[in-house]
């Protein structure tokens, strides 16, 4: 699924340090001090999740809340991670695995919004021969890493006692992974929606194992940089509002959602079902129960905790003194 930033990490993290130093300056496209008449942008990336950002423009919600939102697409999951790190964009629609690092690096962010969470949307691949996780020994496997569906991967082979180099691991965009196994040049390629989907029917694969067996283990969510938040508040609450009436559209009126939604998607209305049966999309409640201080993966700053020792174990991830910083839940309980 969407990623924790692999080979790239270092290079975002210097530009959102530089971001970070410049505020509002050079080519930074930071709207803290451009007043209310300046359009928030939100960008998101292939993800059943994220598609309903589409929904919520589509129905004219964003205006009927008052507040000027400019939707930005990025086909590479990455690209939109790095224009959060340079201030081109105010927020992204991201994991909760992808804000650990800038975090420990004193990066401003701020988590609004539970989208969705992973419930099968992210999987490892394989071949039909390939029975077990057990039998990915020796194995060619791709995906890209340190994101978080190489952390799926690691938690899969844990679970069944093996260590990544007891596979063939091959470092892979998403993007590249879905075409390999497709093709036949990988024995499995961990993969989120639509190209799970796609490797599914297209390259004859099966699901090995997937986020189904790690529940609550990959939140995705909606990520502002703290100075906005900070400076349009009201925005930002608007945002939040028009989401959940979007997700009360989606769910009036599902045929003709799923239809505008596959058109965006470039994919047939079945097919982008399937990928929304992956995911758990949250209402306000599940959100309420999300930043609340569950002592488990239902509770975002519990799980927070957990994937940063995880990572903090790989060098990826560096020490974080406060997890509920990261969290603002005023917005989704209407304080």
């Amino acid at each position: 699924m969407r990623k924790f930033r692999g080979w790239m990490l270092a290079m975002v993290l210097v530009l959102m340090m530089s971001a970070a130093l410049t505020g509002c300056g050079g080519s930074s496209k930071e709207t803290a001090a451009g007043g209310a008449d300046e359009p928030i942008t939100i960008a998101l990336s292939p993800w059943p999740g994220w598609y309903m950002w589409y929904l919520v423009k589509e129905q004219g919600l964003f205006e009927k809340h008052g507040v000027n939102v400019e939707l930005k697409w990025f086909p590479v999951y990455s690209d939109s991670l790095q224009a959060l790190a340079t201030g081109k964009v105010d927020a992204n629609s991201q994991t909760l695995s992808d804000t650990l690092a800038p975090v420990s690096k004193g990066i401003g962010l701020k988590a609004v919004l539970v989208n969705d969470n992973s419930n099968g949307g992210d999987a490892i691949v394989a071949k039909p021969s390939i029975q077990s996780v057990k039998d990915l020994a020796g194995k060619t496997v791709a995906t890209e890493l340190g994101t978080v569906d190489h952390l799926l991967l690691l938690t899969a082979l844990e679970q069944n006692g093996m260590k990544e180099s007891d596979v063939n691991f091959v470092n892979m965009t998403v993007n590249d992974a879905g075409p390999a196994f497709i093709t036949g040049k990988t024995d499995a390629s961990v993969l989120w929606e639509p190209f799970q989907t796609k490797a599914v029917t297209e390259g004859k694969g099966k699901v090995l194992f997937s986020s189904k067996d790690t529940p609550g283990l990959i939140p995705d969510l909606l990520v502002f940089r703290e100075s906005v938040v900070e400076n349009r508040k009201e925005d930002v609450q608007h945002i939040v509002d028009a989401w959940f009436e979007g997700l009360a559209y989606f769910k009036a009126h599902p045929d003709e959602a799923v239809k505008l939604l596959a058109g965006k998607a470039e994919t047939t209305p079945d097919d982008f079902k399937l990928g929304l049966d992956s995911i758990k999309l949250f209402t306000k409640e599940d959100n309420v129960q999300a930043f609340g201080k569950q002592e488990d993966y239902s509770s975002l700053a519990f799980t927070a905790k957990k994937t940063a020792e995880f990572l903090q174990g790989l060098d990826m991830v560096g020490k974080i003194d406060d997890f509920d910083a990261i969290f603002d839940s005023s917005f989704v309980s209407g304080q």
